[in-house]
């Protein structure tokens, strides 16, 4: 199987592109800026899906569903959400089509115009917090923790296959609570159920920070979010936690009778990670042979690859390997034997060394005689010869797969601390972004103006303030005012 991929030294961009498409990941979509997520992309994300409920779960959450359509009024209940989502708006217009006059085609029927024109939902805020006036009376229907998975659309100019398209997947909590330190409370859990997630799943290390006031998610008080690097250099915001503060509660009214008697607005947040995690995954890992994916997201985990000549030789491997799936299917490993004969094996090997397969095993007729087995490794590309006389294959291979899961974290790990530098003048400043790329760690004098001045002079944006800033008298790299701390800036995604 002939991968041809780019090579990421040379274009990234187009290797990326390439390599979802030729991973069999997703595809653009006839509709502009909209994508496919092909089987094998899809199952990545039910596998990311799986875990995120299951962490939203154990942390007392449960999963509702609200209307795709959101009513004009209510995104300029809110003045800043409007503000920050307008231009990215769908509207629907009209609820009916006709013939055309000349029997050539469909056009809006114009009689069919709608009272109030419908918002094809950006997020979620609006309408949910119209739906909390009637399910929140008093201090006894507090708190309420609520997800939901979902499609939403933003009518994005530039689209790139999972890291911005006009529709995209996703998960948004969305929690109501007595007390403005249980909202804070929430919005932070949520950040570090998002930052183990990444880290413990997607083998992907975060920076979790606070982002400045000219980033903050419109309609909030303050953002929190996990930052994640790229090969590239590139930063990827890869999840963010918002506290509402009561905004929401004002602009739709709801109210709660609190335990002494009064009565309140109560305190808000809202929380999402989308498919844009499956940008993350694959440019965070990936080479230029194709995906490299940690084990415990990937599809298949295992596959077993015959080498035969004959049916006879396919028979007497099949028995052997059937019993290999048996032992690690009840480990709950995921296992594959491909024993199509359609295929040669070099060809099913490019194959699943382009799908990111952790682990692969050949056996031949030769490896039935001794008793051995063939097994790459597709994080390192290397291969060895197992003896199973001298080993428990189960354990084994589930001992390999929790070491390639901890190796592909480190590699990771490494690379962000390699593209971490702290700077203290412009001159450097300037220098890391254009040549070294990654973390600039540097003063900042806590303007939005000196913030908007530096984006616009380098394209760098303050990733965040990440949560375990020290503190630390310094100058701002740009205008040498005075600062208390460092703050990530990067190009980014």
């Amino acid at each position: 199987m002939s991968k041809g991929l780019p090579k990421r030294s040379e274009d990234y961009s187009l290797w990326y592109n390439e390599l979802v498409k030729k991973a069999d990941l997703a595809e653009n979509s006839a509709v502009r800026g909209c994508m496919v997520i092909k089987p094998y992309g899809y199952s990545i994300w039910e596998k990311m899906q799986a875990e995120l409920d299951r962490m939203f779960k154990e942390t007392g959450h449960t999963n509702a569903y609200f209307p795709l359509f959101i009513p004009k009024s209510y995104l300029s209940k809110e003045a800043s959400h409007v503000e920050g989502f307008a231009k990215e708006c769908a509207v629907v217009t009209h609820y009916r089509l006709k013939n055309s006059e000349d029997g050539k085609g469909v056009v809006v029927d114009p009689e069919a115009k709608l009272e109030e024109e419908l918002i094809v939902r950006p997020t979620s805020e609006t309408v949910i917090w119209s739906t909390y006036k009637n399910w929140i009376q008093s201090y006894r229907d507090l708190p309420l923790l609520v997800n939901q998975w979902a499609n939403v659309v933003r009518w994005e100019m530039r689209t790139r296959l999972f890291l911005r398209t006009a529709e995209f997947l996703w998960q948004e909590g969305h929690t109501a609570h007595a007390t403005k330190q249980e909202a804070i409370d929430e919005t932070v859990q949520m950040l570090n159920v998002y930052a183990t997630f990444a880290e413990s799943f997607m083998a992907l290390p975060v920076v979790k920070g606070v982002k400045t006031p000219n980033e903050r998610f419109a309609g909030a008080e303050d953002t929190y979010c996990i930052e994640a690097m790229m090969q590239d250099g590139k930063a990827l915001q890869a999840g963010t936690s918002h506290f509402l503060g009561q905004n929401f509660a004002k602009a739709f009214d709801v109210k709660f009778a609190t335990k002494e008697g009064g009565l309140d607005h109560v305190w808000g947040t809202s929380w999402g990670v989308s498919t844009r995690l499956m940008g993350a995954l694959i440019m965070a890992h990936s080479d230029d042979n194709g995906l490299v994916l940690p084990p415990k997201l990937a599809p298949i985990q295992v596959v077993i690859v015959p080498i035969f000549k004959s049916d006879e030789e396919l028979d007497s491997i099949s028995e052997k390997a059937k019993e290999i799936v048996s032992k690690l299917r009840k480990l709950g490993v995921s296992v594959h034997f491909d024993h199509r004969d359609t295929h040669k094996p070099g060809w099913k090997f490019a194959e699943y060394e382009l799908k990111g397969v952790p682990l692969r095993i050949a056996m031949g007729p030769r490896d039935l005689e001794n008793n051995t087995i063939e097994l790459a490794r597709r994080d390192t590309l290397t291969k060895e010869t197992i003896n199973l006389n001298e080993i428990e294959i189960d354990s084994f291979i589930v001992a390999k797969l929790d070491e390639i899961q901890t190796a592909i974290y480190q590699k990771a790990y490494d690379f962000r601390t390699t593209h971490t530098t702290e700077v203290n003048s412009w001159e450097e400043f300037q220098d890391v972004i254009e040549n070294k790329g990654g973390f600039v760690a540097a003063h900042w004098d806590g303007s939005s103006e000196t913030e908007d001045k530096i984006k616009e002079l380098t394209k760098a944006t303050i990733r965040c303030v990440p949560l375990d800033q020290k503190e630390e008298d310094g100058k701002c790299v740009l205008t040498g005012n005075a600062s208390k701390g460092r703050v990530l800036f990067a190009r980014a995604y």
